[in-house]
């Protein structure tokens, strides 16, 4: 059977539209991404600009959070659901539309970190263990900060690296330097510390140690997957344990970059077994 025309440019759309990373977060693509392509589709007539979608996804997360700090839990987790098809509706529409800006950027980075720390503020409302939610809050940024600076850092490494953060004036330079001052200080940790441990080392090791299968975990950890985990979560009525998982998460960051440690090693002494006559 033949596919027609109009098929084939939807496939096409869909592809130009989905962002292309070394690790696939499975959560986001089996399961929200689908969603979020039909949204796409219907919104692309209409023009939406992206940075509405953005401010849509945003109105969500508030709701959900507004409904945890109500007490009514199982109306977040489904309005929560809701923000994250949208979340990963607004980046699509932007490249299927070929209008990726500054603004929309700056807006979508934002916005997350705005959202989670309101839902890990209503947890701390409704149970009342607001050092808990405080915790788990700061645990998640840390989770998803490093898939980030991970993911950016192997990809610079191979050639691959993303797109600097550009310049921006009038809103989007205002974003810009909130972005800066929120989240300058991961990035610099993490590049400054990466930098220090292979500063000396060959080929091999760099490319050992900026390994696949720590973004691979990495990015099943990320925001998607978390929020979907969140919901399941909020349906137990156990937002609480949410945080403590979160929090273990964080921790079992350690042995994965202690993994990291051990094949840049093993990679180093390959390379000077090599090297021995």
């Amino acid at each position: 059977m033949v596919r027609s025309v109009p098929s084939l440019e939807t496939e096409s759309l869909l592809a130009r539209s989905r962002k292309k990373r070394p690790a696939t977060e499975l959560v986001c693509d089996y399961a929200y991404r689908p969603v979020a392509n039909v949204l796409v589709l219907g919104l692309l007539p209409l023009r939406v600009p992206p940075p509405a979608v953005v401010l849509a996804s945003t109105a969500a997360g508030i709701a959900a959070a507004t409904e945890i700090a109500r007490g009514d839990l199982i109306g977040a987790a489904i309005v929560l659901q809701l923000k994250t098809v949208l979340d990963n509706a607004d980046g699509q529409l932007a490249r299927a539309s070929d209008r990726v800006s500054v603004l929309g950027r700056y807006l979508d980075s934002l916005s997350d970190l705005f959202v989670d720390a309101a839902l890990f503020a209503a947890i701390g409302s409704w149970t009342g263990r607001p050092w808990l939610a405080l915790a788990g809050f700061l645990s998640l940024t840390y989770v998803l900060s490093l898939d980030y600076n991970l993911e950016r850092l192997y990809r610079d490494e191979h050639g691959t690296g993303f797109d600097p953060m550009p310049t921006a004036s009038g809103l989007g330079g205002v974003l810009r330097r909130v972005y800066a001052v929120v989240y300058w200080p991961q990035d610099v940790a993490v590049e400054r510390f990466v930098a220090w441990r292979l500063a000396g080392a060959n080929t091999s090791e760099r490319l050992a140690y900026h390994d696949r299968g720590t973004l691979v975990v990495l990015a099943n950890l990320g925001l998607s997957t978390q929020l979907a985990v969140f919901g399941l979560f909020l349906v137990l009525g156990r937002p609480d344990l949410y945080c403590w998982l979160v929090i273990g998460l964080a921790a079992g960051t350690v042995p994965l970059l202690l993994r990291r440690e051990l094949l840049a090693r093993r990679a180093s002494s390959r390379s000077e077994g090599t090297r021995s006559p």
